[in-house]
């Protein structure tokens, strides 16, 4: 299992890399899209969707709103040189993150919760609407800033987050196998440990500090951005806890197995659904 994760990781790294850099932005965007369809198809069994025409149909629909988004919010408009970034797409990133504050609190107390949502189609077809579209719409945000003046700031921006995301994520899963033995959510996902999530809080810190002191920032933006890590990294384990749950709940190990060793797509980018929108209004408050 571990050599197909590493095999798979240094297929798929270098992929997204070059794509986050070198595809113009509407084909970054649409390929963005795909990934977010394909998001869509695994998620229909948690809705209990499982014949074809069926996932089919969640799939188009969920294409057809963020298409629909697309439309309403052109991506050379989500940025203004006077206003920052458009006041719709900051609604619908704080929407996202009220979103995730449910599922913070659905994933800490399950199953006792589960009785209103675990029957309900339409309701946890909505949770993965909540929880892909605005994924979309942050990437967007982030690659498309100062697009026509720096081409590659917005590609910056993503790598960041997928750096402290893989960071936290190597570390916890290297030191959860080694020393970890307290259960974080035993009800949820009986794997991840404590340890394993505090060891990922720290290597992502410690790649932090090493970029300070190598780039010469000052106090106050390594302790500013060693905040923004601690917050990302606690995200980044609510996204996969949360798709851990629904999983459970459905009876299902894997989202899919379109990535050998990893699962399916949902299984690789459930820390990025939860992680992308808050540090895309990290970015909007903060800035860089």
């Amino acid at each position: 299992m571990l050599k197909q994760r590493i095999i798979t990781a240094l297929i798929l790294a270098p992929a997204a890399i070059l794509a986050i850099f070198y595809l113009p932005l509407v084909y970054f965007s649409g390929l963005l899209l795909g990934v977010v369809a394909i998001g869509a198809w695994e998620w229909a069994p948690f809705v209990g969707l499982k014949k074809s025409q069926a996932r089919v149909t969640y799939t188009a629909i969920t294409v057809m709103l963020i298409a629909l988004l697309w439309y309403l919010l052109p991506i050379e408009q989500l940025w203004s040189p006077l206003n920052g970034l458009h006041q719709y797409a900051q609604f619908i990133l704080w929407a996202s993150v009220a979103w995730w504050a449910i599922a913070a609190f659905l994933m800490l107390t399950y199953p006792k919760t589960t009785a209103f949502w675990e029957k309900n189609r339409i309701i946890i077809g909505l949770f993965g609407w909540f929880t892909l579209i605005p994924t979309w719409l942050a990437f967007v945000v982030l690659r498309s800033h100062d697009y026509h003046i720096a081409n590659f700031h917005g590609a910056q921006l993503l790598m960041c987050l997928f750096v402290l995301v893989w960071c936290a994520d190597i570390g916890a899963y290297f030191v959860g196998k080694s020393i970890g033995k307290r259960k974080l959510m035993p009800n949820v996902s009986p794997g991840k440990t404590l340890e394993g999530f505090l060891g990922g809080v720290v290597c992502a810190a410690i790649v932090v500090a090493v970029s300070a002191f190598v780039l010469d920032w000052s106090q106050k933006q390594l302790l500013s951005a060693l905040l923004i890590t601690l917050l990302i990294t606690t995200v980044s384990v609510l996204g996969d806890l949360t798709e851990s749950m629904f999983k459970r709940q459905s009876g299902i190990k894997d989202s899919g197995t379109i990535l050998p060793g990893h699962g399916g797509i949902l299984d690789r980018i459930d820390s990025l659904t939860a992680t992308a929108p808050v540090f895309a209004l990290c970015y909007v408050f903060l800035g860089w």
